[in-house]
């Protein structure tokens, strides 16, 4: 099987590594932009135009499913990526995980882009799977670009600011936006500080996102096959290897492993 996963970054790392522990045997694909990214800032249109492209460029690999590994091309090009590629190549969207989270029953706190933070989208998903829990949502400005650029000091400055706007009492913590959980590590500590070292829970979309992708394609896991997976890495629809930011994750050396590759092609797939 063959599993294509797109971001404007390295945000995919983690759902791709999910997808890798689960199915060790699936090839995959990494789809993503860094000529055109942050794609935050960008308007619906403009974030639209730059996800169909390097969906389609992963399409051209002929994989069974497509996971769009981020929250904001989710909210704002999910219906279209939908649209271009079904019934074909199922496409699963990446969304908060705000709904377990607050089935805990505690106090939530929901670390997410500025964008995302207080958007009618995240909104909308508090009032649908939180109604009556005690929710807080911290803005997290700099934090994705901090990890996109592997750059350990300005992950630790945005954390702590980040932190710093968290309630001391909160149980659960939700990691809003994939490069997040690349970062869980410092993000825990800096709460552990902030809490007295209170157990917290943390809720990242990654594993739910890889389980629902083999479902979607009839496929369960097992994570005891033969590691004969390959990778293949697109960014901006050139082939490429991973690139040397997602080698300071232990996500992208899991995924940089030694298995065969694929094949690449002579030339980048042409965008369309």
């Amino acid at each position: 099987m063959k599993i294509a996963l797109m971001d404007s970054g390295i945000g995919l790392l983690a759902a791709a590594a999910a997808v890798r522990r689960l199915r060790p045997d699936a090839d995959l694909v990494l789809s993503s932009d860094p000529d055109g990214m942050p794609w935050g800032p960008r308007t619906t249109e403009s974030l639209t135009d730059r996800a169909l492209m390097v969906a389609r460029a992963a399409a051209e690999l002929g994989p069974d499913a497509l996971i769009v590994a981020c929250n904001t091309a989710t909210v704002h090009a999910l219906d279209a990526l939908r649209a271009a590629m079904e019934p074909g190549i199922p496409v699963i969207g990446t969304v908060p995980a705000i709904k377990p989270a607050a089935a805990r029953g505690g106090k939530v706190a929901i670390w997410a882009t500025p964008g995302t933070t207080g958007s009618p989208y995240q909104r909308g998903l508090i009032r649908s799977f939180a109604e009556g829990v005690d929710v807080t949502e911290v803005p997290c400005p700099g934090l994705a670009d901090a990890v996109q650029w592997a750059d350990p000091d300005a992950v630790a400055r945005t954390v702590a600011a980040a932190a710093a706007l968290t309630p001391p009492d909160v149980t659960d913590v939700v990691l809003g936006c994939t490069h997040y959980e690349l970062v869980e590590d410092p993000i825990r500590a800096a709460l552990a500080e902030r809490t007295g070292g209170a157990a917290l829970t943390y809720h990242g979309s990654a594993d739910a996102v890889a389980a629902q992708a083999l479902r979607r394609i009839g496929a369960g896991p097992a994570p005891a096959a033969d590691p004969t997976g390959t990778l293949t890495v697109l960014l901006t629809t050139r082939p490429s290897a991973l690139p040397a930011e997602a080698l300071t994750y232990a996500e992208g050396r899991l995924l940089d492993a030694a298995t065969p590759a694929l094949p690449l092609p002579a030339e980048a797939p042409a965008a369309r």
